[in-house]
């Protein structure tokens, strides 16, 4: 444009289709096309200093996915129905579909390196799968009200009665055993019943063959080896861990030299051991409390377990509306284990009265749950007569093959307590208040059982434990045999300092804490490693907080 508003200047305003035609041939080796443009350009500016023509250049390069947002969202929801692992296959075989060509109007098909970029623009990267805390889990609503008023709250009585191996004297000095000995027996006196309170962290894990080192300063000469193929044996254990006294060991050794101990080695698999049922929970249990009762009889005893279903189950004559009929049956609470097939009898209950409710009648057969309701009834508890209300609340649903499902006790979390026959049940005091086998069991022993909540491994300091023992446990000699194996794992777990223990335990002790203040979880992880060293969060954490997921105002609360 330049160059022909200069020419067309000094050959006096006169030639201006030729010179076009000549700037756009010698200068740019283009045709009339070109010249007619440069005309139109020229002629616009002149007209206006402002209007200059605008430049397409690398505008064709644009992907779809920038100019059609809901297409990138479709593509991202087809990758999430697909599950944990996609690749950039599943993009072009989705793209293919009649549905997709249908709305692009178009009839071709896109590359794989078409789909990796686009992948790369939805944000997707080829990478290891993320060993992090899950901190989604965190604040699903039932996790959170049991963590916030259950679990918080029965754990700080706990350890208000417990040794605090993290304080120090005046001088800074970290304090000595006898010093912290009588500094929980004086609060266990003022809090508690003068037992000093000890919380025996439960869990299992894992151990293999072939799990070993791979990280290491080598020599350049050093040679490439054959290793074996899979994980090789694995076998699981089941142990209990504290910071007063570590793993759960008897104090005297027996005439072998050796220790009697709680845990447990278990290989699973149908062709091993079997897999690990409420009857093996309950008998390591029991262990543990003849060891206890022996040894350590003066101390109160809590077993702290994951929030696993073998931990939260009930006997099998516990008492339970979930799967009770409305009227009589003899084939009630029948439990079906492979080919065999038994038959429990439910426990009898009582009325708000006091008097003893039986849940079977001569026969033998269970009554039903319109009998027991107007039993119940006609001992004063207000409840509705049952022969108004269904069996069940429960939906029937459609799927998109026309399939029907139904879905049964719907009713379950919602706040009536009149709407059907199992709903009243299942609200009664006597059945809300059933504990588990795990309870049953240990509480007639003086023990108390507590549940961490789901989700909350950063709570159980067995965890770090694992990781310690894990990492002595790669430092040995490879070896494919089982009796190798089972020889690792007990020398890995007693090379855990009980030192190291106890910072696993304060750090434990920090996230409960943080917890206590209503922190969420990336807030609690923050501030752990913000204080690191401390058993609690000094008044002023919040100060230096930066604004994290779910962050309320809890800065301002603080510091006023």
């Amino acid at each position: 444009m330049l160059q022909l508003l200069h020419l067309f200047k000094h050959a006096g305003l006169k030639g201006w289709i030729e010179q076009s035609l000549e700037i756009a041939e010698k200068c740019l080796s283009k045709g009339p096309a070109l010249a007619r443009n440069l005309c139109k350009w020229s002629a616009a500016f002149c007209k206006d200093k402002k209007k200059l023509p605008l430049s397409n250049w690398g505008a064709h390069n644009a992907s779809i996915l920038d100019r059609d947002e809901d297409l990138a969202n479709n593509i991202h929801l087809h990758l999430q129905s697909l599950g944990k692992w996609v690749s950039a296959d599943n993009i072009v075989r989705y793209v293919a579909g009649p549905l997709f060509q249908a709305r692009l109007r178009v009839k071709k098909v896109i590359t794989r390196a078409t789909a990796q970029r686009w992948m790369a623009r939805m944000s997707y990267c080829w990478q290891e799968e993320k060993h992090e805390q899950y901190s989604d889990g965190h604040e699903r609503k039932d996790v959170r009200a049991y963590r916030q008023d259950v679990f918080v709250p029965t754990w700080q009585k706990f350890e208000l009665c417990g040794r605090y191996w993290e304080g120090k004297d005046a001088d800074g000095k970290p304090l000595d055993a006898v010093t912290i000995e009588h500094d929980a027996k004086e609060r266990a006196a003022k809090y508690g019943d003068g037992r000093v309170v000890v919380i025996w962290r439960h869990d299992e894990s894992t151990f293999y063959a072939h799990n070993r080192r791979k990280l290491g300063w080598r020599h350049d000469d050093a040679k490439a080896e054959i290793n074996p193929k899979g994980e090789g044996a694995s076998e699981m254990v089941g142990d209990f861990v504290l910071p007063d006294h570590g793993w759960l060991r008897s104090k005297e050794a027996r005439d072998d030299g050796t220790f009697q101990d709680a845990h447990v080695l278990h290989r699973a698999g149908k062709n091993h051991d079997g897999y690990q049922t409420v009857e093996h929970i309950i008998a390591q249990a029991t262990r543990a409390m003849d060891i206890l009762d022996r040894d350590y009889p003066d101390e109160r005893h809590v077993f702290a377990y994951d929030n696993a279903t073998i931990h939260s189950a009930r006997a099998p004559d516990a008492l339970s509306a979930m799967k009770m009929t409305s009227g009589p049956s003899h084939n009630f609470n029948k439990i079906k284990r492979g080919q065999t097939t038994t038959q429990h009898r439910m426990q009898d209950t009582t009325f708000q009265d006091g008097t003893p409710q039986k849940l079977y009648n001569a026969d033998g057969s269970f009554k039903g749950m319109i009998q027991l309701i107007s039993e119940r009834r006609a001992h004063g508890h207000a409840l509705p007569d049952p022969k108004s209300i269904p069996l069940e609340c429960s939906i029937t649903t459609t799927d998109e093959n026309g399939k029907q499902h139904k879905q049964s006790f719907t009713c379950r979390d919602h706040s009536t307590t009149t709407c059907c026959h199992r709903k009243v049940m299942y609200s009664e005091p006597d059945f809300k208040a059933q504990k588990s086998w795990l309870e049953e069991h240990c509480e007639p022993r003086g023990y108390s059982i507590i549940l961490f909540p789901k989700y909350h491994p950063e709570l159980n300091c067995i965890e770090q434990c694992w990781g310690y023992a894990k990492c002595v446990y790669r430092m040995f000699p490879q070896s494919s045999r089982e009796d190798v194996l089972h020889q690792n794992i007990i020398k890995a777990l007693d090379s855990v300092p009980l030192q190291s223990i106890r910072r696993f335990a304060t750090r434990s002790s920090r996230f409960l804490d943080a917890y206590s203040k209503k922190l969420s979880a990336a807030e609690a992880a923050w501030t752990n490693k913000k204080f690191r060293g401390h058993r609690t969060l000094p008044p002023n954490f919040a100060k230096d907080m930066p604004k994290l997921p779910n962050y309320s105002d809890l800065a301002t609360s603080s510091t006023t």
